[in-house]
Parts: C-alpha cells; sequence; structure tokens
C-alpha cells in the first residue's frame, strides 16, 4: 500500500460529525496538516447522528477490536475540554439483570472485561440500589458496574478535535454538499460540491448513515443500513431535583435494562430513555432531507408514540417513580447498522485513495478516528481491525436484499444474549456446498459462517454417541452441542471420516510471474516443484500475520492457494505486478472433501490407478488424478492429525465425488463428520486458526508458527523478523485440570491472582480427556499452574507443551 509524505498529503473528509472531527485531528497530529474537512450541514451541529447522540460509552464486548477503539475514545475524550466543560463524564455504567440468563451472561461480560482490561465488578441487587435508588432491587439478580464507562458530549468533542485540528492547518467548511467523486486512473483526485471542487489524494468518507450515497458516487458498495432508534426524554422528575450539575448533566452510571432492551441517563433533572425494543425502522439514505428542509434535522425523525408504549411500561417496571412521570419529549434518531453489527473501514481496492470510516458509534469514534489515520499514514492500524475490513464480506453477503435483512438483525439484536456459535436466522441457506442434499439425508445440524451452511454433526451419527463416557456440560457450552461430535471425533481417530471443507476460501494464481510474486509475498520457500504443498504466512511489514495460506503448485505456473477471507485476495491484489500474474477466487466453482482417519488410503486408494502410498503420495504433495469417474486435485493434508487428503473437485462433481466415497467408504466404517468434531482434533494437535488465534498483532514466532519462515529470502515482514525468536508472549496450550470443565474462548487468564491474557480459542479434546484452550500469555514453562475464568468460576488449567497429542506426527505420516 502506498504511503504518501507527510505535509504533502491532500486529504478531504467527508463529514464533520464525530468521526469525521476525530480523524482530522489524528492526521493533523501525524503531520498530514492539508486537511478539508467538507459538511453539509451548519456547523457545530450538521444534523447527522453525532448531534442527537446520547453519548454513551461501554467499553466492553465480545471484540477485543472494538473495546480497544473505545478505551481509546475514553482515554481521548477524557482529556478534552471546552470553556471549561469536560467532553467525557465519566459516570460508570451499570448492566442490571432480571432473569437467570442476563445475570449469567453478565458473569460472562464480566470475564470479557477482564480479558480486555476494562475495571469492571458483579454487585448484588442492594449495591444496584444504592447506585441507582430509583431501582426496584426486587426485581434484579445483580449487576455489572464498570467505572470507567460513561458519557461523551458528542458535539462539544467535535468543538475540541475540531478546534485542535484547525490550528495544525486542517480546515472545515460547513455547507457544502458533496455531489460527486472525481477519479481518474483507477485513483481519486478529487471531491465535487455544490461550492466547487476540491482536488485530493485521499478522500474519506465520514459520512455516517450517508455513507452508502457517498460510496455510490465513488462507485463504492458501502454495506450499512440507516434505522431509526427511539430516544425518549421524561418530564422533571422530583427524584433528580438539585441532584446533577446542569453542566455536567449526569451522576449516576448509565443503566442498561438490555432484558427489555433499555438504557437510561440522567438529563440534569429529567431521564433519558433509548428503545431498541421496537420494531426495525429502515431509513433510506438517499431520501433523507437536506438539513433546511427537515424539521428538526436530517437524523432526527418524529416520534412514534405507539412503539415506545411498551418500553415505557417497561422502565416504570424497573424504574418505579417513572409512573408519576410522563415523556415530555422524544424522537426517532437515525444511525447506521451493518450486516455483523461492526464498523465499515478501510480503502478500496477499486478506487485508490478513496477510504471509508463508516459505521461508527460515538463510543468507538475516536479509537476508530485513530486506526484509520495509522493505517493511512503508516500503512497499517496498530490494532487487528479484521473484524471491520470492508473487503471481510463476501460477494453474497452485499446484495441489497442481505444489507437489509441483516442490517435490521443486528438492530434487533445489540441486546441479545449472543451464543459465539449462533447463527444467523435469515437468510438461510444462502450458499451450500454440492453435498448438501446427501448432508441433509444424514440428519446434518447446519450453523452458518460466511453464508455458508456448515455441517456441526450428523444426526445419523447418534447411535455412535450412545455408551460413550462424556462429563457432563454446563447450558452455555452444551448450547450448539451434541455428544454426537465426540463419536465423530471418535471415528475420525479409529476408521475414516469425510469432512465438508468446501467454505474453505481456495485462490488460483497463474502466469509466468506467479511463482516470484507468491514468493515474495509469503514466508516460506515456494520454489519448489510442482506437487509441492506449503504452508505459509502472509505478512505485513511489520511482521504481523495477515493470514496463513496453504500453496500447492499444481504447475509450473499455476498454483491453488488456501486462504481465510475475501481480504486475503484483496491484499493480493492490491500487491500483484501489473502484468505475469493473474489471481481469481475459484472458491464458488469449486468443492473440497477432507478425507481423513487411519482407512483413509484404504479408502482411497482403490479408486485410483495413482500411487497413493505413503512413498508415493508423501506428506504435503499434491496430484492431479482421478477418483472412479471424478477428475481431482489431491492434496495430503491434515487438519485433524490423522492420515488423509483434501480432494478438490469442480462443483458441478462435487456429489458425484461425495458418493464415490461414501460407496467405498462403507466397508470401512465410514461417517460424515462436522466441524465440532473438527474443531475439537485440530486443538488436540495445536493447529492455529487465523483470525481467531492469531492476527497481525502477532508475529510467526508469538503465534507458534516460525517453522514457516525463511529468513534465508526475501518476503514481505522479514526486516521486521530480525531477533524476534525468542518472544516474551506467546499463544501457549493449556490443559484444563477438571476433566469436567470447559471454557469457549475469549475468557480471562490469570497468574498468581492477576489477569494475565485470554483464551483464544478452545474445546473439549475428547482423545485426550480434557478441555484445550489456546491463550495468549507470557512466555510461560510447561507444568505452570493458572486459573481461566469462566461465569464468574476460576477454573483451574496447565501450560502443556504441544503438540498435545502425536507430537511425533506418526499417525499422519504413515
Amino acid at each position: 500500500m502506498s504511503r504518501t509524505p507527510a505535509n504533502s498529503a491532500r486529504v478531504v473528509v467527508i463529514g464533520a460529525g464525530i468521526v469525521g472531527c476525530s480523524l482530522a485531528d489524528e492526521l493533523t497530529a501525524r503531520g498530514w496538516t492539508d486537511v478539508t474537512v467538507l459538511e453539509q450541514g451548519p456547523l457545530p451541529a450538521p444534523g447527522g447522528s453525532t448531534s442527537h447522540a446520547p453519548g454513551l460509552v461501554f467499553q466492553t464486548g465480545p471484540s477485543r477490536t472494538m473495546t480497544e477503539f473505545a478505551a481509546y475514545t475514553v482515554r481521548k475524550l477524557g482529556s478534552l475540554e471546552v470553556d471549561g466543560l469536560p467532553c467525557f463524564n465519566a459516570v460508570g455504567g451499570l448492566e442490571v439483570a432480571t432473569t437467570e440468563a442476563r445475570w449469567a451472561d453478565l458473569h460472562r461480560k464480566a470475564g470479557l472485561a477482564a480479558s480486555w482490561g476494562v475495571r469492571g465488578e458483579l454487585l448484588t441487587p442492594g449495591q444496584c440500589k444504592r447506585l441507582w435508588p430509583m431501582l426496584d432491587e426486587s426485581k434484579l439478580f445483580g449487576g455489572l458496574h464498570t467505572p470507567d464507562d460513561g458519557l461523551a458530549r458528542a458535539v462539544l468533542a467535535c468543538r475540541a478535535q475540531r478546534e485542535r485540528a484547525a490550528s495544525r492547518g486542517a480546515r472545515f467548511l460547513e455547507r457544502h454538499t458533496v455531489t460527486g467523486i472525481e477519479r481518474a486512473d483507477g485513483h481519486v483526485t478529487g471531491v465535487v460540491t455544490d461550492r466547487g471542487t476540491f482536488p485530493a489524494d485521499h478522500v474519506v468518507s465520514a459520512a455516517g448513515f450517508w455513507g452508502p450515497v457517498i460510496g455510490a458516487m465513488a462507485g463504492v458498495d458501502v454495506p450499512l443500513l440507516p434505522l431509526a432508534h427511539q430516544y425518549a426524554t421524561t418530564a422533571p422528575l422530583p427524584e433528580l431535583a438539585g441532584v446533577n450539575d446542569p453542566r455536567t448533566e449526569a451522576s449516576k452510571p448509565i443503566l442498561r435494562f438490555q432484558d427489555r432492551d433499555l438504557y437510561f441517563r440522567e438529563h440534569t433533572d429529567r431521564l433519558g430513555i433509548g428503545s431498541y425494543a421496537h420494531r426495525p425502522m429502515p431509513v433510506d439514505p438517499f431520501t433523507v432531507p437536506a438539513f433546511d428542509d427537515a424539521p428538526v434535522m436530517p437524523s432526527s425523525l418524529p416520534f412514534t408514540e405507539d412503539d415506545f408504549a411498551p418500553s415505557w411500561q417497561d422502565s416504570v417496571g424497573l424504574l418505579p417513580a417513572l409512573g408519576a412521570s410522563e415523556v415530555a419529549d422524544g424522537f426517532n434518531g437515525v444511525f447506521s447498522f451493518t450486516p455483523d453489527g461492526m464498523p465499515v473501514l478501510g480503502e478500496s481496492r477499486d478506487l485508490r485513495g478513496f477510504w471509508l470510516a463508516e459505521a461508527v458509534w460515538v463510543t468507538h469514534s475516536a479509537g476508530v478516528a485513530k486506526a484509520v489515520a495509522e493505517w493511512m499514514t503508516d500503512g497499517r492500524p496498530a490494532v487487528d481491525i479484521h473484524e471491520c475490513d470492508l473487503n471481510r464480506f463476501e460477494d453474497a453477503q452485499r446484495s441489497p436484499a442481505y444489507i437489509a435483512d441483516r442490517g435490521a438483525r443486528s438492530f434487533v439484536e445489540v441486546y441479545d444474549v449472543i451464543h459465539p456459535l449462533q447463527p444467523m436466522e435469515q437468510p438461510r441457506p444462502l450458499r451450500t456446498s454440492p453435498f448438501h442434499p446427501r448432508q441433509q439425508e444424514l440428519g446434518a445440524y447446519f450453523l452458518e459462517g460466511g453464508g455458508w451452511e456448515r455441517p456441526h454433526w450428523y444426526e445419523a451419527n447418534a447411535p455412535l454417541a450412545e455408551g460413550l463416557e462424556l462429563p457432563p456440560r454446563d447450558a452455555w457450552s452444551a448450547r450448539y452441542w451434541s455428544p454426537i461430535a465426540a463419536a465423530e471425533a471418535k471415528a475420525t481417530r479409529e476408521r475414516v471420516a469425510l469432512y465438508d471443507m468446501t467454505p474453505l476460501r481456495r485462490l488460483e494464481v497463474t502466469g509466468p510471474g506467479a511463482l516470484a510474486f507468491l514468493d515474495a509475498m509469503t514466508s516460506n520457500n515456494l520454489r519448489k516443484k510442482p506437487g509441492a504443498v506449503t504452508y505459509t504466512l502472509l505478512l505485513d511489514e511489520t511482521g504481523g500475520i495477515r493470514s496463513d495460506l496453504t500453496v500447492a503448485r499444481l504447475g509450473t505456473d499455476r498454483f491453488q492457494v488456501g486462504a481465510n477471507s475475501p481480504a486475503d485476495l484483496d491484499w493480493l491484489l492490491r500487491h500483484a505486478p501489473g502484468e505475469g500474474v493473474q489471481i481469481r477466487d475459484i472458491t464458488s466453482g469449486t468443492c473440497c472433501i477432507g478425507v481423513w482417519g487411519p482407512l483413509a488410503r484404504d479408502l482411497v486408494q482403490p479408486l485410483t490407478r495413482d500411487d497413493f502410498s505413503h512413498e508415493g503420495f508423501g506428506y504435503f504433495r499434491a496430484k492431479q488424478t482421478y477418483l472412479g469417474h471424478v477428475p481431482v486435485t489431491a492434496m495430503r493434508l491434515s487438519y485433524v492429525g490423522e492420515l488423509g487428503w483434501e480432494l478438490y473437485t469442480t462443483a458441478d462433481l462435487g456429489l458425484r465425488l461425495w458418493d464415490t466415497l461414501w460407496e467405498a467408504g462403507q466397508q470401512h466404517g465410514v461417517l460424515a463428520a462436522g466441524r465440532s468434531a473438527f474443531n475439537s482434533l485440530r486443538l488436540e494437535k495445536g493447529y492455529r486458526a487465523w483470525g481467531t488465534d492469531m492476527t497481525d498483532e502477532h508475529d510467526p514466532y508469538e503465534a507458534g508458527v516460525g517453522f514457516a519462515v525463511r529468513l534465508d529470502k526475501e518476503f514481505t515482514g522479514r526486516a521486521a523478523l530480525e531477533g524476534k525468536q525468542t518472544p516474551a508472549r506467546k499463544l501457549t496450550a493449556l490443559l484444563l485440570d477438571d476433566p469436567a470443565a470447559n471454557v469457549l474462548g475469549k475468557e480471562p487468564v490469570f497468574l498468581d491472582g492477576t489477569p494475565a491474557g485470554y483464551v483464544t480459542s478452545a474445546a473439549y479434546g475428547y482423545t485426550l480427556g480434557r478441555c484445550v484452550a489456546y491463550a495468549w500469555l507470557p512466555a510461560l514453562p510447561a507444568g505452570t499452574a493458572v486459573h481461566i475464568e469462566y461465569f464468574g468460576e476460576k477454573v483451574p488449567a496447565t501450560v502443556a507443551d504441544e503438540p498435545l497429542f502425536d507430537p511425533k506426527m506418526t499417525r499422519i505420516r504413515r
């Protein structure tokens, strides 16, 4: 990615809301001072989401990245003031539970807070009432108090950052409506407004719910859906009379009543009440009126009292004093949702220099701005942003219908208790492998990922689970799990199983420059003869792991690359030379079956005339052959730690391949196995999952994949790895001491009673009879005792040498 020298980059930011103002401040602080911020409305409150935002900042959530963004926002806004008024009021946050399920979830959330370094404490109902005297404590199981959360004064924070950026050279122009984006040779060159054109080397769309409008001008999809959210203000309350300083408005923690999709904050002597309990109210950003044509402002729609009526009753139930009051004012405020609830950040590959910083709430605003500014000036953010990357969505997830369905669902689920394995409900099924009909016949239990239907176990295998001695599971870890997974794992270790690996991304790289390109882009040696398969890493210039790849050299100038996400394709296309290299995604047109287990060779060999013996077809080798009537590319790889192959063919022949293997495997006791068994088996072998166990925040030696690095060749990121072979932190294998204990991931790990890291992946190891967890921790010797906090309970675990299963690799190499 090209970088522009400081003081020479011309940047135009579209939108002077909290994101645009924060970005101008962050860019100018880094020496990029030629920054123009264009705003269609009047300053200081131009009428977008920032102008009406209630300013809630809760830092803790399942995403470590989003927590980092929020934590930076707290630190930055907490340091700013205007005319003696603070831009952040650290009143804290209080989430209360009125159901057992929510109380359990608050224990889990307290664990997330500890994992991400946020202060938090679980409180009794009485302690909650002392913080919020208006609460009916008889309704409560308890609460979670996070004292460093609070209220951001968004308009004031905009002004503080705007003034600071302006002092460094930035200019902010109000009443400039963008009408077009100029471009030449695939690069942005300027922004056209109703008051003139502004040349630019970089354009950042920070337009909020108008993002799709700006994106359309640039020919760039912006997958977000604006939705209206109800916010009401009560009449003055006697209970708040004289309690709060009008300059700071609030002294009590922000109160979240998530069991009824509600939150509450003080406005001096009144309460503000926000509701997600109503029907989704989508808004077409192309029809939102201009500031001067809007009754109040563009982002403020008329209050719909009937929608709010149930929420008012729920509010009175939790805070009985409201029974003597009423809603004095209200509006339906517009803001942005994406299909997965995350922001949309990054530079378009199709229009270089055009950046998105969209679907960002005030909570994460300064953190997002810092990351985007780092990305623009340094070439990468300091924190992992793969969950927010604009390239994360599949083509099937970019349709207007999908964005509408999933955006609305994101609204509905804002305060829901979401299990980490919980699939979306609609639209399903969206993407299915060619094996789907056979999987349905076998009673597959499908979960979803990337739009794909993925079997997690098969009810046809239920009889095999009878009689297995398995420890009981708690309700949380038992969701989206079945003892059938244990039977499928056992059968894979003892016989042979078929795994649908179709959803794994496949790229084809061809051309006379393909070898030189891939070898320079990745960390391992790819200069091997055709037929070789290599595990390698895609690094950035700091040595961070952008992805891990499996590269098969199928011909002199033809490679098949096993990748992780659409962002991998984007990264390779960005860096590909103009000639001599062609890259295309072949995932949808192909399919893959993993055939693994000690009897895998007995199943496959009779179907082909080629030699599938260990001597004739070694580990990490590839062959193009036929199995029965089906042409396949066979790769001798195993992600479950057993003998076997990945077998690829075209989608039209996929069903025939399944039937061929299924029929031939009957005499060997073949079964179909799902991802639940797969995840258990891969963790027993210590195989990493990119995006979960390792990201670009980690280097190969920390992540335990340094074996895929060859420092005797040149590749992107090589210089940054010099001298890093002995890391201070490591991705560490843990075995839970209690055979009945389970964890699922993201739990905090305690060393000598102090939080020291967090779990990435975890699954019960059926072969080992223990739950296996991988965690980021300081480098610790095997045998070190630690504790993992699971729903408030400290579960003992021990650091273990890896791989935990078959360390000599005898089962794979036979």
